[in-house]
């Protein structure tokens, strides 16, 4: 009885060891910086190699990342895996790709945080940084002419739609409260012009396996 015992408690251990393991395991998260060019990210290409870049500055290795971002050509919600996605802390975010686009999703201030673990400025705080950069729609599909040149551009021309990550605004409608799809751009794809809304070129990163 007592080697039974034994036997279930090692064996109920290790199984809370894997879950504490895979919780722990970060497949998502809002860049702590963004390119410092504005929405020029360097394309697609560029924008995944900064979100490999600071996941691996944060200890995370062995994971392919996507930019959460649409283009003329492609949509975010194709580019970033199947789920399920996990922060920093080891909090959900959503279980696949159609929670992720439904209300199911855990994306919140508290829980959208940066690679390190930390809370991102969000309404209300100095400065506000809760503009992400997507280029999509709410089902998370591209928009067309919203994606900075498909993120190439730094100055007073083109728009990027950017979501809110922290689900707040102006007011109490869906947009203000979407994730990734709240308003575009104001003045172009500038640093400033992002900063001039509530943004900071900040977007999203997920792994895709």
């Amino acid at each position: 009885m007592r080697r039974l015992l034994l036997v279930t408690a090692a064996a109920s251990l290790a199984a809370i060891g894997v879950a504490s393991s895979q919780d722990a395991t970060m497949s998502f998260f809002v860049t702590s910086v963004g390119s410092g060019k504005g929405a020029d990210l360097g394309g697609l290409a560029g924008a995944d190699a900064h979100c490999a870049s600071l996941a691996e500055a944060a200890g995370v290795a062995g994971k392919t990342w996507r930019a959460y971002l649409s283009t003329s050509d492609t949509d975010a919600r194709d580019r970033i895996g199947k789920g399920p996605w996990f922060n920093a802390k080891g909090v959900k975010i959503a279980d696949d790709v159609a929670s992720l686009h439904s209300d199911a999703n855990a994306i919140t201030k508290q829980t959208a945080l940066d690679e390190k673990g930390e809370v991102v400025n969000g309404r209300g705080d100095k400065p506000n940084r809760h503009d992400i950069l997507t280029g999509s729609k709410p089902d998370g599909t591209k928009i067309a002419d919203q994606t900075c040149g498909d993120w190439t551009l730094s100055g007073a021309e083109g728009a990027a739609m950017t979501g809110h990550h922290d689900r707040t605004g102006l007011d109490d409608s869906a947009a203000a409260k979407s994730w990734n799809s709240s308003h575009a751009s104001r003045g172009g794809c500038s640093q400033e012009a992002l900063r001039s809304t509530g943004g900071d070129g900040l977007f999203y990163c997920f792994a895709v396996n």
